[in-house]
């Protein structure tokens, strides 16, 4: 549903008429093709042999049709043709054009290759068989995000048949839609699935880029995760294949969410690869100073400057095409601030892209996720997108960590912590101090790790990062991981370590999983994964970024949790909160928070910040609006010797039902009840959850 205000708006200039239906479009003449260039005086079409790349058996002369676009009609323009755009303009600071130079259609759905650096786009036609299947439409309270590689996912999964590993069928394969029901998930994100190509730095270096930070275009799918027999009938079956994927997982109730990178692409800087948008208007895609140097806000060469509307509006109908003709469920925007840039190159959290997208009838009900920073100045804008905006919480994820980790390893070296609990308690509660009371908890997307880091076995095991096999003399990479080895770093045979970082893993899982907000497990981590400290392993394609499903007990233990406050999430509406309280106030779907003490006193403002007390009691109690009445006490025990906790008295009979423990290795299959008072003994560094039944 479109917001009221935006009826109220002025239509944004990114609209206009004359940017609609770029790129081709078939017909009974055959396709017409659009593209818009505001500084190019002249542009071909050329169509090529479905065969032979290098032979040309049409040019087309484009006109000039207004507002920069120009157009070509072509009886030859016909699904799996091939063809590419010539674009010739003046001389000067910023502009690069080469009338020689075969160039991609952004708006192309489908690409072939004839080597390195060249590039045809291919028409096609989209047709699919949806089969009746909806987009599943899971609420944002109820929402747990997946995020994981295409690839790494199902390359090593012993279920999936070899012809499938690492592939779009792969993914949606019976044994890891099983794997994903199983844990109990409800959205997988992917790592960026349009077409990218490898940096030549890497090629260089004998390593790929793994992850597809590095666009080539907006609308194709990449190819080399479709399967074999996909790539060999062209991009035709490869769009088949994606979808298809989509289809079996919205057919299990699974969204699929996009890890989209519109900031930049993969014509680097300056002297980089001339493959599209730099050949066909240097000036208007790219940010630059009047000289034609580049502003680059993304640390990869170049920025798209979204304050030109062609370039704003390339970006948002991308977005439609994936979500309307493939059915993607929402988008997570890599280095978002950037497309939030206006034409002084500052970040305006009502720019009209970013107003578009919220407000796009096509987009209506899909997921909009910010990554809510980039590289340049001002570029660090948590909690500062918009309403309908949800944002990936670094804020979260480093006082988790410094919480469970770093805290505690300074602690082993003071004597005592260097802060108490009330920061953490922020987090947990869905961080009010970051994200306003209107957009509430659920603008906060929680994670502990992401793609981008250690792994969260790694993030127990070691101290400082270990990537070298980057190729870069371990230059590369965060240095302020807030992690901890606690006690040997990397690969160990001490028992005691070993507990304690098992220990550690169940804590921050259990923070993530019980906290107000939305959460976000990185792929494996579920299972204890490791990449041996590498915290940048984004040029490894092999087994130490491939998922590996031979599990050690200990592994299988760590999923048994990961399953079990899955399911007490599902089960405990106080713990998935929409909107904020008000003290004093009945605010449907909030959680009511009080907070207590180790001895089962309300906390004292002292106790929130005293170091050596880093106790709490988290009782929530739901305010019904969908679902029934509610209440959780969460127990944190936040320094390493034992303490006694004494469960509250509340004003009415209650008794505590325990749900779960980090203590335990194993999940616990019994569901002790405790009275209020009773006394409860806790080990060094853990949690506990209970629910507050009323006793009749």
């Amino acid at each position: 549903m479109v917001p009221p205000e935006a009826a109220l708006s002025p239509r944004p200039a990114l609209l206009a008429p004359s940017l609609d239906d770029l790129g081709v479009r078939l017909g009974a003449d055959g396709g017409t093709l659009r593209v818009w260039s505001g500084n190019a005086d002249s542009m071909h079409l050329v169509v090529f042999d479905d065969v032979d790349l290098d032979w040309a058996v049409e040019t087309v002369p484009m006109t000039a049709v207004g507002g920069g676009v120009f157009e070509a009609t072509s009886p030859l323009l016909r699904p799996g043709a091939r063809y590419a755009v010539r674009a010739g303009g003046p001389h000067g600071p910023g502009n690069t054009f080469n009338p020689e130079t075969l160039l991609l259609d952004p708006y192309t759905r489908g690409l072939v290759s004839g080597g390195y650096g060249d590039w045809r786009g291919v028409v096609v036609d989209g047709g699919f068989d949806w089969g009746g299947v909806a987009k599943p439409r899971v609420p944002m309270d109820r929402t747990v995000i997946y995020e994981g590689h295409v690839k790494g996912l199902s390359k090593r999964h012993p279920l999936v048949p070899p012809a499938l590993h690492g592939t779009y069928a792969g993914l949606a394969h019976p044994a890891m839609i099983d794997h994903f029901l199983s844990l109990g998930i409800t959205s997988v994100e992917l790592l960026p699935v349009h077409a990218f190509a490898t940096e030549p730095r890497l090629l260089q270096l004998g390593l790929t880029n793994y992850w597809g930070y590095n666009s080539l275009n907006f609308f194709s799918p990449h190819a080399a995760y479709a399967t074999a027999a996909s790539r060999a009938e062209g991009p035709e079956a490869v769009l088949r294949e994606f979808k298809g994927m989509v289809r079996l997982l919205h057919e299990a109730g699974l969204e699929v969410l996009l890890d989209v990178v519109y900031n930049h692409t993969a014509e680097e800087g300056l002297g980089g690869p001339r493959t599209s948008l730099r050949g066909l208007d240097n000036r208007g895609y790219y940010r630059q100073t009047d000289e034609g140097a580049y502003i680059d806000e993304t640390g990869c060469g170049n920025a798209v400057n979204t304050s030109t509307d062609a370039a704003a509006r390339l970006v948002l109908d991308s977005l439609r095409y994936w979500a309307d003709d493939v059915q993607i469920d929402g988008f997570r925007f890599d280095l978002a601030v950037t497309l939030g840039r206006d034409e002084n190159h500052s970040f305006d959290p009502d720019h009209p892209l970013l107003r578009a997208i919220r407000d796009d009838e096509v987009l209506a009900g899909t997921k909009l996720i910010a990554e809510p920073w980039d590289v340049g100045m001002g570029g660090w804008q948590t909690g500062n997108f918009g309403e309908g905006w949800h944002e990936w919480n670094d804020r979260y994820r480093d006082r988790v960590r410094n919480f469970w980790l770093s805290d505690v390893d300074y602690a082993r070296r003071a004597s005592t912590a260097p802060v108490g609990i009330g920061g953490f308690a922020t987090r947990l509660a869905g961080s009010s101090n970051t994200f306003s009371e209107e957009r509430g908890p659920l603008a906060s997307v929680n994670f502990v790790t992401a793609h981008d880091g250690f792994t969260l076995r790694d993030l127990v095991s070691y101290d400082v990062k270990h990537n070298l096999g980057n190729g870069e003399q371990n230059r590369d990479g965060a240095d302020t991981n807030r992690s901890y080895n606690h006690g040997a770093e990397g690969k160990t045979d001490d028992a005691r370590i070993l507990a304690t970082r098992r220990k550690a893993m169940r804590n921050l899982l259990g923070t993530l999983l019980l906290s107000a907000g939305v959460p976000m497990i990185t792929a494996g981590d579920e299972m204890g994964r490791t990449q041996r400290g590498n915290n940048n392993a984004y040029c490894h394609d092999s087994p130490l970024t491939w998922l590996s499903w031979d599990l050690a007990p200990w592994q299988q233990e760590l999923f048994a949790h990961t399953q079990r406050l899955l399911a007490l999430r599902r089960e405990n509406p106080a713990l998935r909160p929409v909107r904020f309280a008000r003290l004093g106030e009945r605010i449907p779907s909030a959680s009511l928070m009080d907070w207590f003490d180790e001895h089962g006193e309300t906390m004292s403002s002292d106790r929130w910040t005293d170091p050596s007390h880093r106790t709490l009691q988290y009782l929530a109690t739901s305010t019904p609006e969908n679902e029934e009445l509610n209440r959780i006490l969460l127990v944190v025990h936040g320094n390493e010797s034992p303490v006694e906790v004494t469960l509250p008295v509340l004003a009415e009979d209650v008794q505590y039902v325990s749900l779960w423990s980090s203590a335990d290795e194993a999940p616990a299959e019994d569901t002790p009840r405790l009275a209020p008072g009773e006394v409860v003994p806790f080990v060094g560094t853990s949690m506990r959850l209970f629910r507050v039944e009323s006793v009749d």
